[in-house]
Formats: structure tokens, sequence, C-alpha cells
């Protein structure tokens, strides 16, 4: 299994609320349509807690989407098919920066 997680921070001009609004009613319902993508979840930030034993890295982010492939190529495709150019051309609308890892999953404790 494939996963991409992009760290995303909004656009300055754009309050929480409507990057929020905009993410989760407009973008994500776009992601239905992306062939390839066997789930998307969207985790909205609401604290950053931290550890006197561990230093902060310095990141600022509003959210954290995951969207998880069958594999390398399912992820190709589904960025390179019309669909996934619409979802990422209208990220550029209210996301102002991103900072994506592509990853594969070691599960350690499945689902049940």
């Amino acid at each position: 299994m494939i996963k991409t997680i992009s760290l995303l921070t909004r656009k300055p001009e754009i309050s929480r609320e409507e990057f929020i609004r905009h993410w989760t009613q407009v973008h994500a319902p776009l992601a239905h349509a992306v062939p390839g993508v066997r789930r998307y979840v969207l985790s909205l930030i609401h604290a950053e807690p931290t550890r006197a034993d561990i230093p902060t890295q310095a990141v600022e982010a509003d959210g954290i989407a995951e969207l998880w492939y069958d594999d390398m190529e399912s992820w190709r495709a589904a960025y390179a098919s019309p669909e996934g150019r619409r979802l990422h051309a209208d990220g550029a609308t209210f996301i102002g920066r991103i900072k994506t890892f592509v990853t594969e999953e070691q599960v350690i404790i499945p689902k049940d």
C-alpha cells in the first residue's frame, strides 16, 4: 500500500474557517472521481503538543491529507488522470504551502 501524506498550510488571505470549508466541502468531494484512490482522510489540526525532551520541528500546518493507493503505478495514474489534475488544480486555489511525502505503509497494529 502506498500512501501520500501532505502537510497543508492555507493561503495567508484565507481564514482558517474558509480553508476548512473549501477543503471539506469543495476539494474533498473531487477525490471521489480520482481513479485508484483507495482511501482519503483529512486531519484538521487542533493542537500542537510539545515534549520537553525532544526539540520541535519548525512546521506550520493547518491540516494533513492522506491518500492511499494500491501501488506506485496507481498513484502515478491517479495524478495523470483528468480527475487527478482537477483535484490538483483546485488545491492551488486555497493551499498556500504544501509538503508531501510518498510513503509505503508497514502495518504494526492492523484495523479490526
